[in-house]
């Protein structure tokens, strides 16, 4: 889901320093990959077992977190869980699973938000499964503005629509928890007086696969980046 925050700072993610990530100091930042929703408009199929480019929507969503160079990687698992493990194949993610995946997506947020606490994150960066297009690059910048205390609640933006993966700093994990219904962390970030939105120059933080024509309109523009590329 994307949406415009003109409310909310905006800054360029080129114009953040970039801090430093190594030694014990740097914050640790764990991904949750979002992946237990029911794909209601995607017809029968689960939506995150769809391939693109040879590959399930799912697995190109956890690769990105993956190549993030973040601590470590959570995969939340709720319908088909087997199915959706089977499609992640060998990646090096936990997965957790969320037999409340029908309560909606705040029920999955609290999984994640649990995970990270028990690997005693300093924040959770989300991204849900049926974004395949997002840049590794794109999580990297979230979390170097994290680092350099731009914000504890970050989105990443693209022209200035707001978009994801979202980033959260711990003192909001309470907040997370307590959200209702088939949303995420909207509220909470909207809420929050140290909330930002990182402008990082990737469309595909605005991407998401809903239905079969967005999966089609996704394929085309791995096409052509990869013919103007």
């Amino acid at each position: 889901m994307t949406d415009t925050d003109t409310d909310l700072p905006v800054y360029d993610a080129e114009r953040i320093p970039t801090p430093d990530r190594s030694g014990d100091a740097a914050p640790s930042v764990v991904g949750v990959l979002l992946a237990a929703g029911t794909s209601s408009r995607f017809g029968d199929a689960n939506k995150l077992l769809a391939e693109l480019d040879g590959r399930p929507l799912v697995r190109h969503a956890a690769r990105t977190l993956l190549d993030a160079d973040l601590a470590a990687v959570v995969a939340v698992v709720g319908w088909e869980a087997g199915a959706v493990r089977d499609a992640l194949g060998d990646a090096a993610v936990r997965v957790v699973e969320n037999p409340d995946y029908a309560d909606g997506l705040a029920s999955s947020v609290a999984r994640g938000v649990g995970a990270a606490a028990d690997l005693d994150a300093d924040a959770a960066v989300f991204l849900p499964g049926d974004m395949p297009t997002v840049a590794s690059s794109t999580v990297r910048r979230l979390v170097d503005a994290y680092r350099a205390d731009v914000g504890t609640a970050l989105a990443a933006a693209h022209d200035g629509v707001r978009g994801n993966p979202v980033l959260f700093d711990r003192a909001h994990f309470g907040s997370l928890r307590r959200v209702d219904g088939d949303v995420g962390g909207r509220a909470v970030l909207r809420g929050s007086d140290a909330a930002a939105l990182v402008d990082v120059g990737d469309a595909g933080v605005v991407v998401d696969v809903d239905t079969p024509q967005d999966l089609t309109r996704a394929a085309d523009a791995d096409r052509d980046a990869e013919t103007n590329g």
